[in-house]
């Protein structure tokens, strides 16, 4: 709080016996990785008998803390950020012990949708069944939520956001059940796309959630646009145009050219 502008929220972490394998789902940005980071923390700190950032705390003995989290390759190695995060991942699944506290952010990232939603899914299911691991295991793939109903120590928790105004507000703040949405491209016009990539990547997604091809596992997704239904050339050319941009002389230019595509 000393260095950011506004108060650090503050969230509760409940797990145990019945409860080990947490799935966390929200936007970017929303605070995953930050509540993630929060609880091993404080963990180390409590096992070094240092005061926590808490009102209270009630922890047993960890004997090992597993992390899986960010995206680098290794170039002097020769491996890959995939290979590097399989590497990661292959650690955890063969030492983590019911004792241990495990993070895992966005695993199977760094391949294909179907075979980084197969290789997360496995994992999820792995730490909740077979390693028993306290689990904090941070996914953009939706399909896992539903791990809750195949574990039973399993549980779904979400960065909490909203739009107000057309602006996406994050509020860190961590409810119970799974994110309904992603806000993948309300965080890429925060970051500065520009905003006809952004237009256009809607019309993109409309068309892809038309296709239902999430329903469809045998159907790759298509690697070119697919073909906007009734291509008019008016409205891609209003959809081109950003008002609070332009200056009064291109606002008549783009006006005057409206108008003759109107015409024609």
């Amino acid at each position: 709080e000393q260095v950011i502008d506004t108060p650090f929220v503050a969230n509760d972490l409940i797990m145990n016996d019945q409860h080990k394998l947490l799935v966390i789902t929200g936007p970017n940005m929303g605070g995953k990785s930050t509540y993630m980071r929060q609880a091993a923390l404080i963990t180390i700190l409590a096992h070094i008998g240092s005061f926590v950032p808490a009102d209270s705390l009630r922890i047993g003995p960890i004997d090992r803390i597993f992390t899986r989290i960010g995206a680098s390759d290794d170039i002097a190695g020769g491996r890959s950020t995939f290979m590097v995060e399989m590497t990661e991942t292959a650690t955890i699944l063969n030492n983590a012990t019911e004792c241990s506290l495990v993070l895992m952010d966005e695993i199977g990232r760094g391949t294909s949708t179907f075979d980084g939603l197969s290789l997360a899914w496995a994992a999820a299911h792995h730490m909740g069944e077979k390693a028993q691991a306290f689990t904090l295991f941070a996914t953009h793939y939706f399909e896992l939520t539903a791990l809750a109903d195949e574990v039973s120590a399993c549980e779904n928790a979400h960065l909490d956001a909203t739009e107000h105004k057309g602006q996406l507000i994050f509020l860190h703040a961590v409810k119970a059940g799974p994110a309904n949405q992603s806000y993948g491209l309300q965080v890429a016009s925060l970051a500065g796309v520009p905003a006809a990539v952004i237009r256009r990547a809607k019309k993109y997604l409309t068309t892809l959630e038309a296709q239902q091809v999430y329903e469809h596992p045998q159907t790759q997704l298509p690697l070119s646009a697919p073909p906007i239904p009734e291509a008019n050339p008016l409205a891609d050319a209003l959809d081109d145009i950003d008002p609070d941009e332009m200056t009064p002389r291109q606002a008549l230019d783009a006006l005057y050219s409206l108008k003759k595509l109107g015409e024609d």
